[in-house]
């Protein structure tokens, strides 16, 4: 099966959707860009890949609707392939802190810190089905949160059993999983699906279900064609046919999601983005913050940090606000010094956060405006049109200097970029790239 790849390397995330010849979302993937955008493409893109198996999975099963039984059996597969990549991961790191021991720095004790590593990795794999099993809770999906959280934790009880330092588990651990994070995913994507589906179809699982899922897998995904856009495009070995701006991505990506948009905005991490665009999706004009990250995901990770939060807490707690508070800059330089005098001065902190919310909003709608306004329709996209304070706000503003006006925000909206960019490969592939500049 052919497949059209977008990869959006955006400065907080690296996005990848997967496209069939039929313009039909196979999947999408992503993770943090950690600086390393050869590392965050490799990763975002097999996760597209998995998800888009997962989606042949269930065209297989019928699409739709799956009864209990196929859902049941996508469950299972799914956390079979997952415990797959922490096992494979797992390797890895074990290798990577095993190899550090080994220098004569450990020269004294590196033969006690590799029976000590042994163990504390033995016990490790013992817990790991328990992990992965369906319906098992987990607080994260990241290796290093999942792997970080238990080694710490059996370093402590090996380290008291075999006499090691706890200080060393800790230190050698620190130092090799940023080697295994920075590295791209080893192994074959479909061994690994082969080997999780031994182990799912070793229980009892309805013979036509895995019958039809072999099949599934049976279907190879060729890579056909590949766009890359996003902050840190020009870092990736492309040739300049293979990349186009997050303007033209944005644009093509919300026409495909709402094909009447004629007006985008999109906050990402970096940078906000006024777009206007025609019936075909083709950029017409556009205007972008060109100076800093003001009021974009980065300034609000910043408040965030400021504020001893998540930086998905900063929406709930603005919404309980009932008098949002006036801020006069969204400058990220003084926001620190602005949060503390304000919060000093006994506000509340729904209220800033709601004030900075509308802050941020009304510095969007500005560059919306000089963009050419708002038309109907409107849709707002990036990671910071999940932020239920920043919709509401941008509802309320739209409103007052637009009148009504349909928004559209799609739950996948974070992925813009990215499905515009498997459009754009999609058509050249056939030869199509009228528009594009």
């Amino acid at each position: 099966m052919k497949t059209f790849v977008g990869i959006d390397l955006g400065s907080t995330t690296t996005k990848a959707v997967l496209l069939d010849e039929e313009e039909r979302i196979l999947g999408r993937g992503i993770t943090n860009s950690r600086s390393n955008y050869k590392t965050a493409c490799s990763v975002a893109s097999e996760e597209a890949k998995i998800d888009a198996r997962f989606t042949l999975f269930r065209r297989e099963f019928g699409d739709g609707e799956l009864n209990a039984d196929a859902e049941k059996f996508l469950s299972e597969l799914e956390s079979s392939f997952r415990l797959e990549q922490f096992l494979e991961q797992l390797d890895d790191l074990e290798q990577t802190c095993t190899r550090l021991v080994t220098g004569p720095r450990f020269e004294k004790i590196g033969d006690g810190v590799k029976a000590a590593l042994a163990e504390v990795f033995k016990r490790l794999r013992g817990e790991s089905a328990a992990m992965y099993a369906p319906g098992a809770e987990r607080k994260s999906d990241f290796f290093r949160d999942i792997a970080g959280s238990r080694y710490l934790s059996l370093s402590e009880e090996v380290g008291r059993e075999m006499d090691v330092a706890y200080d060393v588990m800790l230190n050698v651990y620190d130092k090799s999983i940023i080697s295994v994070e920075n590295r791209p995913p080893a192994g074959s994507l479909d061994e690994k699906f082969a080997r999780a589906m031994r182990r799912v179809s070793s229980g009892s699982v309805d013979a036509d279900l895995g019958k039809k899922a072999e099949r599934a897998l049976g279907v190879e995904l060729e890579e056909t064609y590949l766009v890359g856009t996003g902050y840190g495009r020009v870092t990736l070995p492309f040739s300049k046919e293979h990349i186009r701006s997050e303007i033209l991505c944005h644009g093509l990506g919300a026409h495909m999601m709402y094909p009447e948009t004629r007006t985008v905005l999109d906050i990402g991490g970096q940078d906000t983005k006024g777009i206007q665009i025609d019936a075909n999706g083709i950029v017409e004009n556009f205007q972008m913050n060109d100076r800093c990250a003001a009021g974009c995901g980065r300034y609000l990770g910043y408040i965030a940090d400021e504020m001893n939060m998540g930086l998905h807490e900063l929406g709930p707690l603005a919404m309980k606000s009932s008098k949002p508070a006036r801020i006069n800059s969204t400058c990220t330089v003084f926001a620190g010094a602005e949060l503390r005098d304000r919060l000093a001065l006994g506000e509340k902190r729904e209220d800033i956060l709601a004030g900075l919310h509308r802050a941020i909003i009304l510095r969007a709608i500005s560059i919306i405006s000089r963009s050419g306004g708002v038309t109907d329709q409107m849709t707002f996209t990036g990671g910071v049109a999940k932020n239920e304070a920043a919709v509401r706000e941008l509802k309320k503003l739209i409103l007052e200097n637009y009148g009504e006006v349909t928004i559209n925000i799609d739950p996948d909206s974070i992925y813009t970029g990215a499905l515009g960019g498997a459009e754009f490969a999609r058509r050249a592939a056939e030869g199509r790239l009228e528009g594009v500049v």
